[in-house]
């Protein structure tokens, strides 16, 4: 990794060390929207660690440069360009002070420093801060920073940014100055500020060790009623840390600040963490259970990077992983622990089952695609296109393949020794596998290999059974099939895979486990085979009856398992596995085997049918009261359509829609006095709460409803879900009944009912940003029809007042929702979806590449549709590719097309 400006292709194998080090810097703003004067002072000296230059490379982009000093001497050699500053014939150690001015009000792109609703915000990750003043804008340059804003008193009341507040005061001309510092040396990814008109909720609390610690959450004056889950989970995921992995909240006080304006969900600058609001605002009336539970999630993540990612930081951008798959695993075992703490394993499984749908829905599409990469990538074009799910989540599954290996316990030593090695440093993937394996005694060199392999692993499963030696014998064989390219290029040999598995026998109970050699069974009734060859054999030994295999267990390890059970076998995992994961993924191998013969079928204009066996396995399951309703909730909903289609050889929207509606169809027909009578017995009446236990019952009263609005006559539907809608007290039953409307209307081409709830929604909630945001995402998700397809109704809808395309939340909430969740809508095969599709990329890259690059990805797999479809992809594809001017875009599209 070069000083200097960004080449076309940036390549891990080409790391160097920065030419200099940045040991201090002392930043003053001089804060005006349109032109913001930044004075930056740097302590800096040659790295003793790489090659001698004499220039001194600094990036900078968007920047005026207005003059630099060198130990307090004009400095007349220093050159700005494109791509940042050239300092040449610098000596060894000097103190630089650089001037320059930025023009916060006209940044669209949200990376750097920009106004929104009127206040400051920066965004630094990946590579904002150069946007604000020249610098070495990378993550193994860390220093110390303080910081001094001026602003107006009037227009900026509140002066935030990293640390510790060291001084604030009062200015001539109504101005008015803050001082803070930061005593942890941080690369300048983490660097924040805000200024503004905001109001704080305050706790003060008590660390581990005793210190007084004072927690702020910011918000603009009318959403401070809405800060208090936010606070919660802060606390929450304080004493998570301390008391799971010993981590203390280092500063003397910590912060969150919400705003509209932002790209991504959340960002972890030390002490000074910046929030999309809709991962901080919260009450009843205006969040679902989902987004209370994504407020903790992602305050426990931002949270938990305090140590894994600012403590500790990253060495380069392709070590991305190193911090974010950890802390999404981190972030994943505490949102368990808070459900059920770390012996409910059914409420532990619920947020597994979770994690696992979106890992293979999304991230194995991913690994299918021509985005596909390893978990440590090992080149790209545009930084922001490598946030993404194999960089968290499958990232998050390598993590905790190694907890699965060693247990909590031996995964807590490795955590402390990589602290211990490591504090304070910018490191690699590499160091934190070599912590974990020193820790607890192991060679991992094996185990590398999930770092630098794209695709997913796929392991054959075959069985034998021995009744007369009363042996049973599992056979894994793993690779990577025909779909994944990049697999193919990356692979450097088999995988160290830990394979949980449990044998079942005729009863239904689990089977005691005694490998060959063992002298005795295991107390335990899964075991973790360590699958280390391209094919490998397992006995069982003292198997006295054949059993029924039970694989990957807790999805112990991201790969695709291939085991031919039978019908009959997946219905009697569904109803006695005593791995709660892997009871719900029986009922999931069987909707899927059963809804892809039907898409089959559909797309030849065979006539569908369902097997009454599958109807008989799904009523057991909403009828059996010892499974938890947000289990059943679950357990009864079918895979995706997305997910689905990925699954075909040639994937058909319109068939797979078609097979999942008449599935839906038929289990509402069939079973409906049973969802009748789930969803009477599931309200949840009087005040509203938001604990596991009360959002299990109003998901499954609500899976319920669902699936009444699919009912032959759905008039009862109706009924119940305008009733719901009445009288909802939180924004779960409202907007659950608002979707049931939609869809009961869909088959009629709309209806009064649905329109006035619309209609209704909006007027309740307009003043409410991210409740509209769901009105938008309500009517483009919605299923539409011939006679009213979804594609109009959202070309109408992006003339509305309430719509801005400069809003990431507004923008995702309606176009990609449109062409990401409504499959059969946007893959029309008139191609209306592509046309919206390619218009809408355009003009986001001229507004906000990051956010355009994100729609764009939602044509990479178009090789893999019909002929017709196909091509209208592929046009609309070059049609973008002809006009985009970003890297960001360009990557995605040229990736996609070559």
């Amino acid at each position: 990794m070069a000083d200097t400006a960004t080449p076309n292709v940036i390549r891990r194998a080409d790391y160097a060390p920065p030419a200099f080090l940045i040991d201090t810097v002392a930043l003053e703003f001089d804060l005006i929207p349109e032109r913001t004067v930044v004075r930056n002072t740097m302590r800096v000296r040659r790295n003793p660690d790489a090659s001698h230059a004499s220039n001194f490379e600094l990036m900078g982009e968007q920047l005026e440069f207005v003059n630099a000093t060198i130990d307090g001497a004009p400095f007349a050699q220093a050159h700005a360009h494109e791509h940042g500053l050239t300092l040449d014939n610098v000596p060894d150690s000097f103190e630089l002070t650089l001037t320059s001015i930025c023009n916060p009000a006209e940044n669209t792109t949200l990376s750097g420093l920009y106004v929104s609703g009127g206040n400051f915000f920066t965004q630094c990750e990946a590579e904002g801060f150069r946007r604000i003043t020249y610098f070495l804008d990378r993550p193994d340059v860390m220093a110390t920073f303080t910081v001094t804003l001026r602003a107006s008193k009037a227009d900026y009341p509140v002066l935030l940014s990293n640390g510790n507040l060291l001084e604030e005061g009062e200015l001539p001309d109504g101005r008015h100055f803050a001082r803070w510092e930061d005593p942890f040396r941080k690369p300048s990814y983490l660097f924040a500020l805000v200024a503004g008109k905001l109001v704080a909720l305050e706790e003060r609390v008590k660390s581990g060790s005793g210190k007084e610690k004072l927690l702020q959450v910011w918000v603009e004056p009318h959403d401070l009623d809405k800060t208090r889950h936010a606070m919660d989970s802060l606390i929450n995921s304080i004493r998570w840390d301390e008391s799971r992995f010993g981590l203390e909240l280092d500063l003397d006080r910590f912060m969150i600040v919400a705003v509209s304006d932002f790209n991504m969900g959340a960002m972890e600058n030390k002490g000074l963490n910046i929030f999309n609001t809709k991962y901080v605002l919260a009450n009843p009336e205006t969040a679902t259970d989902t987004d209370f539970a994504n407020i903790e999630a992602v305050v426990g993540h931002e949270y938990f990077h305090n140590w894994t990612g600012n403590r500790v930081t990253c060495r380069d951008w392709f070590q991305l992983s190193l911090k974010e798959g950890l802390t999404v695993f981190r972030d994943q075992e505490f949102s368990a622990d808070m459900a059920g703490g770390a012996t409910d394993e059914a409420a532990r499984a619920t947020k597994r089952i979770e994690d696992v749908r979106v890992l293979r829905q999304m991230q194995f599409a991913e690994d299918a695609g021509p985005m596909a990469h390893p978990v440590r990538p090992e080149s790209y074009v545009e930084i922001n296109n490598f946030y993404t799910m194999t960089v968290y989540e499958k990232g998050s599954e390598v993590v905790r393949m190694y907890q699965t290996l060693f247990g909590r316990d031996g995964f807590r030593k490795g955590m402390d020794l990589y602290f211990k090695r490591h504090d304070g440093q910018a490191v690699t993937c590499d160091d934190f596998r070599h912590a974990l394996a020193d820790a607890n005694g192991r060679d991992l060199a094996q185990f590398e290999r999930w770092y630098s392999q794209a695709g997913t692993p796929r392991v054959s499963v075959r069985t034998q059974y021995d009744a007369a030696q009363q042996r049973y014998s599992v056979t894994l064989t793993q690779g990577y099939g025909d779909t994944a390219p990049a697999a193919r290029e990356t692979q450097k040999g088999p995988l160290l895979i830990p394979f949980a598995i449990g044998l079942i026998g005729k009863d239904g109970h689990d089977l005691a486990l005694q490998l060959e050699g063992e002298t005795r069974a295991s107390e335990a009734t899964t075991r973790v085979l360590e699958f280390t060859q391209t094919e490998q054999t397992f006995t069982f030994v003292n198997v006295a009856q054949e059993p029924l295999p039970s694989l990957l267990r807790n999805f112990s390890a991201p790969v695709i398992v291939e085991y031919d059970y039978s019908a009959d076998q997946l219905a009697f995992l569904l109803a006695h596995d005593s791995d709660p994961f892997n009871r719900w993924e029986a009922g999931q191998r069987l909707a899927t085997r059963e809804l892809l013969t039907l898409a089959g079928r559909a797309a030849t204009g065979v006539p569908l049918q369902l097997d009454d066996s599958v109807v008989a396995a799904f009523a057991r399951v909403l009828t059996d009261e010892t499974l938890s309703p947000a289990f059943r909730e679950l357990a009864l909903m079918l895979p995706s359509e997305a997910y689905l289609a990925e699954q075909m050889a040639e994937s058909n929207p319109a068939a797979v829609h078609a097979a999942r509606q008449f599935v839906r169809k038929r289990l509402a027909n069939a079973l409906r006095a049973d969802w009748l009578a789930v969803y009477e017995k599931h309200r949840t009446p009087g005040a509203y709460e938001a604990t596991p236990e009360a959002s299990g019952h109003r998901a499954l009263k609500n899976l319920a409803l669902s699936y009444l609005a699919e009912l032959d006559d759905p008039a009862e539907a109706v009924r119940l879900a305008s009733a719901q809608y009445d009288a909802a007290n939180n924004m779960t039953d409202r907007s659950a009944a608002l979707s049931a409307l939609l869809n009961a209307s869909a088959a009629n081409g709309g209806s009064v009912e649905a329109q006035q709830a619309l209609d209704d929604f909006y007027r309740r909630f307009e003043k409410e940003p991210l409740v509209i945001d769901k009105w938008f995402a309500l009517q483009a998700t919605q299923r539409g029809s011939a006679q009213r397809p979804v594609i109009e109704i959202v070309r109408k809808l992006m003339a509305h007042p309430a719509f801005n395309l400069k809003n990431p939340n507004r923008a995702r909430s309606l176009i990609f929702s449109f062409c990401a969740a409504n499959p059969a809508q946007f893959h029309a095969e008139d191609g209306s979806g592509y046309a919206f599709w390619a218009e809408q990329v355009i003009a986001l890259d001229a507004i906000n590449p990051q956010v355009a690059a994100r729609l764009a990805r939602s044509l990479e797999l178009w090789r893999r549709f019909t002929p017709t479809l196909r091509d209208g992809m592929r046009a609309a594809l070059e049609k973008v590719a002809s006009q985009v001017k970003s890297r960001d875009v360009r990557e995605i599209v040229e990736k996609a097309l070559a």
